[in-house]
């Protein structure tokens, strides 16, 4: 007899779902300990772990885990592209078709959908610090998935223009066009020396702090800006510089981090844990 129908027969409790962040670096992540308190809050059997991804093996890496049996994964920097183009059109759901980005992947009878809740996180995230952000001028460093995830949210909670400032010029403007075919937003690309003008709110969405290089930028730029970096503790390299500059605030991206897992909680598992306890341990935690 198998040892798996043995050990159900003789009452064992069955294995705990399995799920996951992927990308590269991971060992930062607090993405199992967030999921973590979720399960225990709303008695979900489940384990969640670190998956580092290889450089090029980002679809290798991912069906060895769903092939052994995992049911979900979240998804980091650099591969949020990567799994939208793994997942296919026909699994997207609408913010992860207008990001063209999936950080969420479920696995389902059907196959496989993905998701994008970065967005939903961010401005859940700035209703908490009681930012409104509708009519806002926004200016947003960086163009890549992290980026590409947040900017459909934006739009939807009504800002009023967005200035997508890149290292390479050429990938911001493209980006900026593609959102002004999809909505009548004033959206313009560039250069971060190209930035002019006076902004509501600026958000870091590169990953600067992750490889130790300088985000260098005019402090006029954020002086009567709410700042907001999307990387959090002390990789939030921005978010550090930028409260000894700016007179209205700044924060960094764990009240995100926590909302959008929050969310990708519900897709996997159908029940929506309540965020404000576990943004009280970990904050208190950081400190």
């Amino acid at each position: 007899m198998p040892e798996a129908r043995q050990a159900l027969q003789q009452g064992a409790a069955p294995a705990p779902d399995r799920y996951a962040v992927v990308g590269n670096p991971v060992a930062h992540s607090l993405s199992p300990e967030i999921h973590a308190r979720f399960a225990e809050q709303t008695s979900q059997h489940l384990v969640y772990e670190r998956l580092l991804i290889p450089a090029g093996q980002f679809k290798a890496t991912v069906e060895g885990f769903f092939a052994s049996g995992g049911k979900g994964l979240n998804v980091t920097v650099p591969c949020k592209g990567d799994a939208f183009t793994w997942v296919g059109e026909e699994g997207l759901d609408p913010l992860a078709k207008r990001a063209r980005a999936v950080n969420t992947i479920a696995k389902t009878a059907m196959g496989f959908t993905g998701h994008n809740t970065d967005g939903i996180g961010l401005v859940r995230d700035l209703q908490w610090h009681c930012v409104n952000i509708s009519n806002a001028r926004v200016l947003v460093l960086g163009a890549g998935g992290a980026v590409r995830g947040i900017i459909p949210a934006l739009m939807d909670a009504g800002i009023k223009s967005l200035f997508i400032a890149n290292r390479t010029a050429s990938t911001a403007r493209q980006l900026a066009e593609d959102i002004t075919q999809e909505a009548d937003l004033n959206c313009e690309g560039g250069s971060l020396p190209e930035v002019d003008g006076q902004f509501d709110l600026v958000i870091n969405g590169t990953s600067a702090g992750l490889s130790e290089q300088a985000l260098e930028m005019p402090a006029s730029l954020i002086r009567d800006a709410w700042c907001y970096d999307l990387m959090y503790g002390p990789k939030a390299a921005f978010h550090h510089w930028a409260k000894t500059q700016t007179q209205r605030g700044s924060c960094d991206g764990l009240g995100m981090l926590i909302e959008q897992a929050a969310e990708a909680f519900f897709v996997w598992r159908g029940v929506r844990p309540d965020t404000a306890p576990v943004r009280a341990q970990l904050t208190q935690e950081a400190r």
